[in-house]
């Protein structure tokens, strides 16, 4: 019996994975009004900026996705510049009407596939969304390495940390912008 080996694309890539804190409330209090503002945030703040900063979106899951990046700093500086547009998008609504993101980074080898991507980088992007803080920002230690002094933020260094489904843990950084606590002091 013959087996024939399908090529399997594969790339290095910094990979974002974002998720709405709190969507199924929002809908359940009003999914007609919670649908138009994330397509309205989608439109007018998320999708330009990933754009703007050279990423792709690979995959959505309503309100989530999934996007990929050809460098850390335009993936961390893309995610920083969502969250900052964010806040400044819930000025005006109450509390249990805002919109907050959290967001994971992770710099690794994926698999693509049509128009999806797999593996254990994205698996780990995810990952370290859910431990995000609404309105932050979780990154792994390649990520840090990668961006190092680049962009002038000051990331909490969580340790490592044992996540759901990964054999090994993971050392994670984390920065929270609705703290103001993002910006490292200028020389």
């Amino acid at each position: 019996m013959v087996t024939t080996q399908h090529h399997v694309e594969r790339k290095l890539a910094a990979i974002l994975a974002a998720d709405v804190v709190g969507y199924s409330r929002l809908m359940g209090s009003d999914e007609l009004g919670t649908l138009q503002a994330l397509k309205a945030h989608r439109r007018e703040l998320v999708d330009p900026t990933i754009s703007a900063h050279g990423g792709v979106i690979v995959k959505t899951t309503g309100d989530g996705l999934l996007v990929s990046f050809a460098s850390a700093v335009d993936g961390v500086a893309c995610a920083v510049a969502i969250q900052r547009g964010m806040i400044q998008r819930n000025v005006e609504l109450a509390e249990d009407r805002r919109f907050l993101l959290r967001i994971g980074i992770n710099v690794g080898d994926i698999i693509l596939d049509q128009n999806d991507m797999f593996g254990d980088g994205v698996n780990i992007a995810a990952r370290l969304e859910t431990l995000s803080e609404p309105g932050g920002l979780c990154i792994s230690h390649t990520v840090r390495d990668q961006i190092g002094e680049k962009l002038p933020l000051a990331f909490v260094d969580l340790g490592e940390q044992m996540v759901k489904n990964i054999a090994k843990p993971l050392h994670i950084f984390t920065l929270s912008l609705l703290r103001r606590c993002f910006f490292r002091p200028a020389l």
